[in-house]
């Protein structure tokens, strides 16, 4: 890169002499190429390096990615009140993620709202994520994850999670809710836990971030709900800082900026002395994560939302 950096009019003056020109838009452009490959030369050595860390961020960051998997698991929703107000979300809804570490795009994650479904002669809602590394990542970390969550309809409570995982790691964990009992139990490969106890309207991961949808938000708030993914409960917080409008790949939104406490959040996370998150959500009645932000020790990602079906026309506040 340094040498063709040094060295562009010597090889413009040799091609003019010989009858060709070259623009220098186009050395410009293998300088560029040279900034790239150069990258992944240095994403290749620190992995080499940080394998672990890398991989467990990238895994951690798509999972939050379902706007907010394990962050918004304990983090979001919750002392401002719910009030009543129309679905925020409806069977057919897609949204579509794409993750970065630094400015290597790293993989995709997809939130579904699903057919309703019957459990016992009971309808619940029924939601998915899928997250996944590209191809090109797949040989540092592979991730192909699915996440399925069942609520009740009045989205009072979990009824059932289960997650499976088929890329760097392989493993089912299912966790199940007996709400007579108000305990959780989790399984992992088949092999049961001892239920622990959650309290009255406990989410799993991948629900809270629905419920949190019903909230109305406000500036300088602090939301907070009860959470578990079946080894522990806890109560999360978040603070919602400011409104404020974004600009990314798929348009212009009215947002909120929401920073989650990462007290209950662990891997990466802790182990990042200075470690922050950020999660900007459409300032509108869908409260649909837009932009999710993180630096911890491996360096900083990124995830924006790039494509959304279903989502009606009324969904986001503010859309150029």
């Amino acid at each position: 890169r340094i040498y063709l950096a040094t060295h562009a009019d010597m090889f413009r003056e040799r091609l003019e002499e010989i009858g060709l020109t070259i623009s220098i838009n186009i050395m410009r452009i293998l300088l560029n190429v040279t900034k790239i490959l150069s990258g992944y030369a240095n994403l290749l050595k620190v992995y080499s390096l940080k394998r672990h860390w890398i991989g467990a961020a990238l895994l951690f960051f798509l999972k939050l990615l379902m706007m907010a998997v394990w962050i918004i698991t304990f983090a979001f929703t919750g002392s401002v009140t719910a009030v009543e107000k129309v679905v925020p979300f409806h069977p057919g809804e897609k949204l579509v993620f794409e993750v970065k570490w630094k400015f290597i795009p790293a993989g995709e994650a997809i939130l579904e709202v699903l057919p309703l479904e019957n459990i016992n002669g009971v309808d619940h809602y029924h939601f998915s994520m899928t997250a996944r590394t590209y191809h090109y990542i797949d040989p540092l970390y592979k991730v192909r994850d699915r996440v399925d969550a069942y609520t009740n309809i009045k989205m009072t409570h979990s009824t059932l999670y289960k997650q499976q995982m088929r890329g760097m790691r392989k493993k089912d964990i299912v966790v199940t809710f007996d709400l007579k009992r108000q305990k959780a139990q989790y399984a992992k490969n088949g092999k049961k836990k001892k239920p622990i106890r959650i309290k009255p309207g406990s989410f799993d991961p991948l629900s809270v971030f629905y419920a949190f949808r019903f909230f109305n938000l406000k500036e300088h708030t602090v939301l907070k709900l009860t959470v578990t993914d079946g080894k522990k409960c806890v109560l999360g917080k978040a603070k919602i800082i400011r409104r404020e409008t974004i600009t990314i790949e798929s348009g212009t939104y009215d947002t909120y900026l929401v920073e989650p406490d990462l007290e209950h959040i662990g891997g990466v996370f802790k182990k990042s002395k200075h470690a922050k998150l950020k999660i900007w959500v459409t300032a509108d009645p869908r409260c649909i994560p837009v932009k999710i932000s993180s630096k911890v020790i491996v360096g900083s990602f990124v995830g924006e939302l790039i494509s959304a079906e279903g989502i009606g026309e009324d969904a986001i506040a503010l859309k150029r």
